[in-house]
């Protein structure tokens, strides 16, 4: 394995994300401290100040850990947690099916890279956490896996639910997953690693267990070996020790919408807007109507079906029901680093844009944003890829272009005859041959001026028709190359999307290893910041 670093600015990333990893000092008014200073790291967890319990904090990660059989090396990290100098590196995502897309693994190796590189740098104890986000209730977005084959993409899903719905966290895998998993089975080549992968699959991902049972014990079985520590909101001891947050979500409303407000217009200015703003940001957890948004209006607060309460009612019922709230996008990342002593947080691109919108946010919960740290990037570029990707004349970047451009494009390059050139040579004098020969018409009967231009414009029509069966003919002659041309845009690039956001981890794992990410985070020990993309090379 090698990686090569490959400029953002290269790939398909927004222009926020671009500006981050290229020219921080220009959005330092949306972000506490650079992820890429050495100096601002250190006075950050210098100044670091933890306004939680650690030892509760601890007490109940033990709990939580204890369900998914994590590796000593975690329990032993939660226990460091106690210290009054210890610190996190925190990361999280949705509960996906057989671990989700490939950039899941990537944000887990950067935190567990990460936490090592900061514990030598600031002589502290710091630790790996994965945030297991276990209130959403996105099923949709976690219900599919991507795999690639011959022909490229193939994508499975189980069952849409059309009801509303608890956080994913709570729904069992149902018993079309053996189904889906022989779909799979038949779709990805047999290779050594095959039988060892779907015996980790099948352990975790069993039909009866929970979303949160298959998740949490997969990237326990990969990572908690390294010390990641596993954490997740749906938990009554973790709402209990965190309903402060709740509780000033609601009682500084106006406040909150206002910081909000200001922080998000500044960004518009620039950029975009990542999340949309609402007056809330709870959701009640309704025992029949599922997870189930709470609106604010005037000095009441509403959910969708009909439940309303004042203020007072509303902090009340927190005080003494936490678990039957949950936090949004942005009450999520707060409640985190009230549960733990967070120096930083991993985040892809789209995360990266809504923190951007959260810096005065946090202030209004007497807290900092934590460093925010990109998450590892990359792009895994297999033997068989390498192998054909010298004969052909495209950069990296340009496989990202539709294959139809990149056949033309390859023709043009690769041909003696510049076909393109030809027929604008040809329609050129064609035209200049018609407008004389029009003229001449025109004189001895003006009413045929509209035949003329008839005949001109069918003449130019057949030329394009004769262009595209030139470039037919090539491309007939060039077979094995444009075949090539496609091949490897479906790794590179599948769906023409970029592959860590296509792609599920279990394709790479099934095909190379399931220490694939071990050996990933091998190659990362020199790595200081992740500012560029790595091209992976297998």
């Amino acid at each position: 394995m090698q990686i090569k670093n490959y400029a953002f600015s290269n790939l398909p990333f927004s222009d926020l994300f671009k500006a981050y990893v290229t020219d921080f000092d220009s959005l330092s008014q949306f972000y506490d401290s650079s992820p890429f200073s050495s100096d601002a790291i250190k006075n950050k967890g210098n100044s670091f100040s933890f306004k939680g319990n650690r030892k509760k904090t601890a007490e109940i990660l033990k709990e939580f850990n204890a369900q998914f059989d994590v590796e000593p090396a975690a329990m032993q990290n939660i226990e460091r947690l106690e210290s009054d100098d210890a610190l996190t590196i925190v990361t999280g995502q949705q509960l996906g099916l057989y671990g989700g897309l490939t950039f899941t693994m990537f944000k887990t190796i950067s935190t567990i890279h990460l936490a090592k590189q900061l514990e030598k740098k600031l002589a502290r104890p710091v630790i790996p956490v994965f945030w297991l986000a276990d209130e959403d209730h996105d099923y949709d977005e976690i219900r599919s896996v991507s795999v690639l084959n011959g022909e490229g993409l193939a994508s499975f899903s189980l069952p849409k639910k059309e009801n509303a719905l608890p956080p994913v966290s709570e729904l069992e895998l149902p018993p079309e997953l053996e189904e889906l998993e022989k779909k799979i089975q038949s779709t990805l080549i047999d290779t050594d690693f095959s039988s060892e992968l779907w015996e980790l699959l099948n352990t975790c991902f069993e039909p009866g267990k929970t979303f949160l049972d298959g998740f949490g014990s997969f990237i326990s079985r990969l990572f908690s070996k390294h010390g990641l520590v596993l954490a997740g909101s749906n938990h009554l001891a973790v709402k209990e020790e965190t309903k402060s947050v709740l509780k000033t979500a609601v009682s500084n409303a106006d406040e909150v919408r206002k910081a909000l407000d200001k922080q998000t217009k500044k960004l518009g200015e620039q950029f975009h807007q990542q999340v949309t703003l609402y007056d809330s940001h709870l959701f009640f957890l309704d025992s029949e109507k599922g997870r189930t948004k709470i609106s604010r209006k005037e000095k009441q607060w509403i959910t969708g079906n009909g439940r309303r309460w004042s203020t007072q009612e509303l902090l009340k019922e927190i005080e003494k029901q936490p678990q039957s709230f949950s936090p949004d996008v942005f009450l999520r990342p707060v409640l985190q680093d009230r549960l733990l002593p967070a120096l930083g947080y991993v985040a892809g691109p789209g995360e990266i844009a809504y923190y951007g919108q959260m810096k005065m946010f946090y202030r209004c919960f007497g807290q900092e944003m934590p460093i925010i740290f990109p998450r590892l990037s990359g792009t895994f570029v297999e033997p068989a890829i390498v192998r054909i990707f010298n004969e052909l004349p495209f950069e990296v970047k340009e496989y990202n272009n539709r294959i139809e451009d990149l056949e033309s494009s390859f023709v043009d390059r690769t041909e003696q005859l510049d076909i393109d050139t030809i027929f604008k040579k040809w329609k050129k004098e064609a035209d200049k041959m018609a407008a004389s020969f029009k003229e001449e018409i025109t004189h001895v009967d003006e009413s045929l001026e509209g035949a003329a231009e008839k005949v001109q414009a069918h003449y130019v029509n057949e030329l394009d028709k004769l262009k595209a069966k030139v470039y037919r003919a090539v491309k007939k002659r060039e077979k094995t190359q444009l075949d090539r041309i496609r091949r490897i845009q479906n790794h590179l690039f599948p769906d023409r999307n970029l592959q860590e956001r296509t792609l599920s981890g279990i394709y790479y794992m099934n095909k190379f290893g399931l220490d694939i990410w071990d050996r990933l985070l091998d190659e990362m020990e020199e790595k200081e910041s992740i500012d560029s993309h790595a091209l992976i090379y297998l």
